[in-house]
């Protein structure tokens, strides 16, 4: 269906255009209209033409390589899709499908190129369309990555935290209480022998000083080591929640696939009741 100029001026890519310029532009446009769950085009598909939303909504998608269907933009109205394709003359690497009744102006390169002649600042408005969708996909990437938080873990640590983790492990151990023990028992033995003339006799004042510097030192620097055990197990729950959300996202995907089938099955059902109806009564009629 050929386009309006009136409806060029409800989308900010042509919102440049005076009365002329959109009455010429609109003459090369094409208005589709895609019914709901109606696929606008699948991924693979000649990428000469993309779409702008005159109203309604579309989902772009992609699949990762997990075989997992991802959603990479939801235009509404006065947004598009399928423009990098358009641009780079290539293939489109996304599928877009409608999400309910929705009108298209179909537009390709010829278009786009006369625009920004006659408009350059029109332009800006396609480059910042175009950067609002690439930090939307930057975003999904970001959501999407699933970090080993081990290895965030390792790359925040600092020297001090380190050495605070080796003393608590170390600290912590059999080794270090059967070395620990060890010593007690030699150092109380030689003061014992030596008596009075020992450097620390009975009852051990300098060692019970020794003991208390320890533990003063030992304490905060175990408990340090604690706190970052803290806050290693909010990154791994963190973690944990953004990959429970992909999970759930990913099964409601599955369910709405699920039920788009059997809205499918149901239809079939429907069709094949409708036409064994007039063969049963063209059967009755010619008893």
């Amino acid at each position: 269906m050929p386009c309006k100029p009136e409806i060029l001026r409800g989308i900010p890519l042509f919102s440049l255009l005076d009365e002329e310029e959109a009455a010429v532009l609109a003459g090369q446009l094409d208005v589709k209209t895609f019914a709901p769950r109606q696929r606008i085009y699948r991924a693979g598909d000649p990428g000469g033409r993309a779409y702008v939303v005159v109203s309604g909504a579309v989902r772009v998608t992609s699949v990762d390589e997990d075989g997992q269907e991802v959603v990479v933009d939801q235009p509404t109205s006065g947004e598009f899709c399928g423009f990098a394709s358009m641009f780079e003359d290539t293939p489109h690497q996304t599928g877009a499908i409608a999400l309910e009744e929705t009108v298209c102006l179909e537009v390709d390169r010829r278009d786009i190129a006369a625009l920004i002649e006659r408009k350059p600042r029109s332009g800006m408005h396609l480059l910042a369309m175009l950067g609002r969708q690439f930090h939307g996909a930057q975003q999904l990437v970001r959501l999407r990555s699933a970090r080993n938080p081990n290895l965030v873990i390792e790359q925040e640590t600092t020297l001090g935290e380190r050495v605070a983790d080796a003393v608590a492990r170390f600290g912590g151990s059999w080794k270090f209480i059967g070395s620990f023990t060890a010593v007690l028992i030699v150092y109380t033995w030689l003061s014992s022998m030596l008596g009075p003339r020992g450097w620390d006799p009975y009852p051990f004042i300098l060692l019970n000083l020794f003991l208390s510097m320890l533990a003063a030192i030992q304490a905060p620097v175990i408990m340090m080591s604690q706190n970052r055990q803290d806050a290693k197990d909010r990154l791994r729950g963190e973690l944990d929640y953004q990959v429970n959300c992909r999970s759930e996202s990913e099964i409601q995907n599955l369910a709405r696939r699920v039920n788009l089938l059997t809205d499918k099955m149901h239809d079939m059902e429907d069709l094949m009741r409708r036409s064994e109806t007039p063969s049963s009564s063209a059967q009755g009629g010619g008893a």
